[in-house]
Formats: C-alpha cells, sequence, structure tokens
C-alpha cells in the first residue's frame, strides 16, 4: 500500500454553514475554500459546474441568502477571523461587491430569510450602538433609513424572518446556549416592545426557525420536554404543539411550499424526515452520516444539506423530494480516497462518575494491533463528536495510530441534562469523563495504553492542555488549537454580546476569579512534561496571543518540549486552506513523530 501524506487525506474544500436556494429554485449560493481562500460560490441545481460568485480579499464569507427577485445574493463576511461581520450584496453580472453595512468595529448577522417579498427591507441584528448589546435592525435599502428594536437586558436578538402577511418580524432571544426565546415584533404597532412570546412556557430552550405559510404561528425547536424537538406556536391561542417527538435531539427544521422537513441525530447521525400533504416519511436514499445545513426551495420540491460521514467529506447533496432521490452537486474528495478504505468508527460506551455512562467513538487501524491512541477532544465545550470525515483521523489511521472521541458531559445530542451539566464547572466534571476515558482504554487489549497523546481546539484544547496538566497519565504528545489556558483571560476577552452568556456558562471574570483560575491548565502548567504542540491565530478575538505566549514560555523554561506555531492572517480557528493544511499537516507530523514506533 503507498504511504500517503496528510494533504492527500485533505477535502479539496470546506464549507461554511451558508446554504440557500435562489427563489427560482435553479441554484444555490454557498461559501466555501475551494482554490485556497474563502469566496461565494453558485452552483446549479442541474448538476452543472459551481461557479465563483465573489471574493474579497481576506474576507471570510459566513452567511448567504437570495434577494427574492433572484438577480442578487447578500452575504456577512468578517476579516481574516476577528468576527466583525459586515453585510454585502453582489449581482450574478460579476461586478464588485458592495457593502451595505462595513462591520468595523461591530458584528452584522442577517436573518435567515433577510427581505420582506419586495426585497426592499433587510433583516439583521448588529451591536453598533453598545458592543455589548445586539439590536435588531430593519434597513430600507431604497432610502437608507434604519429601525432600531432593542433587546431587554441579557438577551441578544437574531432575526429569522418576516411573516408571509409582513405583520411580525419573527426573532430569536439568546440568553444562553440552553436558555433561547421566540420574540415577536408587531410591524403594524411600531411602538410596542418585543413579546417573548415563549415566556409562560417556561424556562428552556426555544429555538424559532420558520413560519407557516399563512402565518397563523412558527415552526421552532425545543427541549422543554426533554430532548430536543420541533414544535409550532399558534399566534391565535399562544399554544405549543409538538410536531415530532424522538429520544433524540432534532437539530434542524425547515418549511416552504406545503413541505416540512427535520433532521434527528440518532447517536450521532442524521435521519432526514420530511412531511407533506401525503404524511410523513424518513427519505431513505440520503446517505448515513451528519447533515449540518438543510433548506427547502420555495416550492417544497427540493431539499439541499450539507451531508458529512466518516468515509467522504462534506459536499452539498440535493434531495429531490417528489422522487425520494438525492445526488451530490459537489465533490470534494482527495486523492487518498481513490485507494485507501477509510476507517467507519465504532461506537461505545464507557462508564464515568456518577453511575452515568459516556458514549464514544473508536477508530481503529485495519493493521494488527496494539495501537498507539490519539485522545481527540471536540470543541464547544456544547458540541458534539459526530460520525463526520475528518483528514487528520484517516492519516492517522493509515500510519496505525487508533482514535478514541468521546462525548464527555457538555456534550449536545444526549439531551439538556447532559448538556449543563459543565455549566460554570469547566475542568470539573469534564474532566472526570477524559480521567474515565483513559482508564477504559487501559480494558482494550487492542490499544497500547504506553502510547496515548490528546488533542483538540478551542474548548478542546483547553481540555487537552488539562489532561496534560492535571491528569496522573503518562501523555505521549498534546496538541491545543486556539486552545485557552487561563478561564479568567478566556471570560474577560470574550465578545461583548457573550457577556451573560459567559457568566452562565463558564463563569464570571470577577465574582468566580478564583474557582475559575482553579481549574485552569496555567495554574498546573507546572506538572506539564509532555511534548506540546501549540497552535496560534494572532488574530483570534476569544483567546488572545498573549495567553498562549505565556504558557509555552513558563514551559520552555523548565525545558518542556514545545513547538509553537502563530499564524498571522488568522482568528479562532482556520479559515484560510493553506493555513489549514499546513497547521493539521504539523500536527499529523508531531502526532506521528511521538506515537508510531517508527515515527514515520
Amino acid at each position: 500500500m503507498p504511504s500517503f501524506q496528510y494533504q492527500d487525506f485533505v477535502p479539496h474544500q470546506r464549507f461554511q454553514r451558508a446554504l440557500a436556494f435562489a427563489p427560482q429554485g435553479d441554484r444555490l449560493a454557498f461559501s466555501s475554500n475551494a482554490g485556497g481562500t474563502s469566496a461565494l460560490w453558485t452552483v446549479p441545481t442541474t448538476g452543472d459546474p459551481a461557479r465563483k460568485l465573489a471574493q474579497m480579499p481576506g474576507r471570510i464569507v459566513r452567511q448567504a441568502a437570495w434577494t427574492p427577485d433572484g438577480a442578487a445574493v447578500v452575504f456577512t463576511a468578517d476579516f481574516e477571523g476577528d468576527e466583525q461581520y459586515g453585510i454585502f450584496r453582489v449581482g450574478l453580472d460579476g461586478d464588485a461587491p458592495i457593502p451595505i453595512v462595513s462591520g468595523q468595529d461591530c458584528q452584522c448577522i442577517i436573518a435567515r430569510r433577510p427581505f420582506d417579498s419586495e426585497g426592499r427591507r433587510l433583516l439583521y441584528a448588529a451591536n453598533d450602538r453598545d458592543p455589548a448589546v445586539q439590536d435588531l435592525l430593519i434597513r430600507d435599502l431604497a432610502t437608507g433609513d434604519v429601525q432600531r428594536i432593542e433587546p431587554e437586558e441579557g438577551v441578544a436578538f437574531t432575526p429569522v424572518m418576516l411573516s408571509p402577511d409582513a405583520r411580525w418580524v419573527l426573532v430569536s432571544g439568546f440568553r444562553s446556549n440552553t436558555d433561547v426565546g421566540a420574540y415577536l415584533v408587531d410591524l403594524a404597532r411600531p411602538d410596542d416592545r418585543p413579546q417573548c412570546v415563549t415566556n409562560e412556557h417556561g424556562t428552556a430552550l426555544y429555538e424559532p426557525m420558520c413560519w407557516a405559510p399563512d402565518s397563523s404561528g412558527f415552526y421552532l425547536l425545543t427541549d422543554l420536554w426533554g430532548f430536543t424537538a420541533a414544535a409550532f406556536y399558534r399566534l391565535d391561542d399562544h399554544s405549543l404543539s409538538p410536531v415530532s417527538q424522538y429520544d433524540w435531539d432534532v437539530e434542524t427544521l425547515d418549511a416552504a411550499g406545503g413541505s416540512l422537513a427535520w433532521t434527528v441525530n440518532e447517536a450521532g447521525r442524521s435521519v432526514l424526515y420530511v412531511r407533506r400533504a401525503e404524511g410523513t416519511a424518513g427519505i431513505s436514499d440520503v446517505p448515513s452520516g451528519v447533515i449540518s445545513t438543510l433548506s427547502l426551495s420555495e416550492d417544497g420540491r427540493m431539499a439541499a444539506m450539507l451531508l458529512d460521514s466518516p468515509s467522504r467529506p462534506e459536499e452539498i447533496l440535493l434531495v429531490d423530494l417528489d422522487e425520494g432521490a438525492s445526488r451530490r452537486l459537489t465533490d470534494g474528495r482527495p486523492s487518498a480516497l481513490r485507494s485507501v478504505a477509510p476507517v467507519e468508527p465504532e461506537l461505545i460506551t464507557y462508564p464515568s462518575s456518577g453511575g452515568r455512562d459516556v458514549h464514544a467513538f473508536v477508530y481503529r487501524p485495519t493493521t494488527p494491533g496494539p495501537h498507539p491512541v490519539l485522545l481527540s477532544i471536540h470543541g464547544g465545550p456544547e458540541g458534539q463528536e459526530r460520525p463526520r470525515y475528518a483528514a487528520l483521523y484517516q492519516h492517522l489511521l493509515h500510519h496505525g495510530i487508533a482514535v478514541f472521541a468521546p462525548n464527555i458531559a457538555g456534550s449536545t445530542g444526549y439531551g439538556r441534562v447532559h448538556q449543563k451539566l459543565i455549566y460554570r464547572d469547566w475542568g470539573g466534571i469534564d474532566l472526570e469523563d477524559l480521567d474515565h476515558a483513559v482508564r477504559y482504554l487501559h480494558t482494550r487489549p487492542d490499544l497500547d495504553v504506553d502510547r496515548v497523546a490528546v488533542f483538540g481546539g478551542s474548548y478542546g484544547g483547553f481540555a487537552a492542555l488539562s489532561c496534560l496538566a492535571r491528569l496522573p497519565h503518562r501523555w505521549a504528545a498534546g496538541v491545543s488549537i486556539c486552545g485557552p489556558s487561563n478561564l479568567v483571560t478566556l471570560a474577560s476577552e470574550a465578545p461583548p454580546t457573550w457577556r451573560s452568556v459567559v457568566d452562565a456558562l463558564l463563569g464570571n471574570p470577577e465574582t468566580d476569579a478564583d474557582r475559575l483560575l482553579a481549574n485552569s491548565p496555567i495554574t498546573h502548567a507546572d506538572a506539564i512534561d509532555a511534548p506540546l504542540l501549540v497552535l496560534q491565530g494572532a488574530r483570534d478575538p476569544r483567546v488572545p496571543r498573549a495567553e498562549s505566549d505565556n504558557l509555552v514560555e513558563r514551559l520552555r523554561n523548565r525545558g518542556v518540549q514545545v513547538r509553537y506555531e502563530v499564524f498571522p492572517d488568522e482568528g479562532h480557528g482556520f479559515a484560510t486552506q493553506a493555513n489549514e493544511l499546513r497547521a493539521y499537516s504539523e500536527t499529523a507530523a508531531f502526532l506521528i513523530a511521538h506515537l508510531a514506533k517508527d515515527g514515520r
């Protein structure tokens, strides 16, 4: 078998969570880094090749939506990951994008469907008035006039869409990841305050998604009854009734043209369901994997989604709901997958503290063991390890290294209780789960527990550093990508609009400073002795470079082997393809050097 390099496993493009049908249903707009840097693209639903529509030097395209006449696309973009999103408009004629709101020193977020039927009014949110407050704005694109609607204290507004009868604006009011309310703004009564119509049903997640075609109410996701369910809120009697409930989370939903579609996270894999006039049915032709974005055409006859699986990288999948048939509109498969059979994971559970069981995925090489192991920790912390394609995993597996990826306390997908276990306890119950993960590895004769490394990005980087600093295990190596080492700094430097969220999820940097420091890797840095790779974006607005500088200096002064790479044009993570390739190539080489017996 030929020996492949990391780049041989890398897909040709990576997508942002932007996917929108043109009004006519003949094209899709999306954002990807195909060709090396972020750009706005369109692809015909006929399957013809995609076309680059707009690219701005240094700008990362984040969201996209069509104007109602289908003549242009509006999109948001920040500069080199600084998370200061501006709003731009570009026509289909190849002219340069035109700024609508620059985004300089503020964050702009457009609605899921941001226009009225005439395309004159644009719905978006921005923190331009107060950096710590995310207002709702309705801009008249003809006159430039802006109607501003301010949220109540501690709430960040994100508009969803106007009602079909143009009477109401549906708004998401964000307090924390588990406390989101559905708000209505009555445009017929401009002096009225926005009303949180879900308050009367109790504190929970109420994530508004889209209107019913007759404006009688709206669909939303809620965990009021335990796992996240799809529900419908009626305007006339204020009732909230379930549309679909499972012992798993409903993760996304859309409605258009008489069709209602949603996906269910079943043990990490997404299952697509559609309700039409003839009833509700699962769509069997959708390949097994993870659906991260779902969008229906205006006539409700087609569904588009971003589909990811361990054996094939994320791509745009188009489903004909009339025929129940699907086909891919993009193909980002790397060269190695033409010769190497990718490894599918095994889903297992292992015991942890308090009688809890933790779900995890185990990827095992096809060669004889026992195999060295990478403990891979997802970000978030309210993220989820799911069966997706990971070039790093497949490359390491090709070199005989197993991957163990758990869904520790705080992970989504396992109900509200499991998700909230980590609230104000970073470096506590999550670290207990990681400790028990390593103990579980000792029970597997096919794994070599004398060669275990730990890896993670963002929160996962924090957890990796915590493992190295605080768990009594022998580590072969560790990798932290934009991982915070000081929780006080993380809480202090969070974006201003996150203030209340950070207080609820992590803690207050002033009143909780002692607890945050006690659980910070920097406090226990003198216990780190394993070789470490640290990757940091110089423009990271969440984890300042100085924080990583400090950790690296302390470790090097003690003689710990540390490799430190700073990316001058990146923020929190990697948006540029060349930087991402370099970062993960170095990560793969570092891990192979410290885990593989021959270091190759």
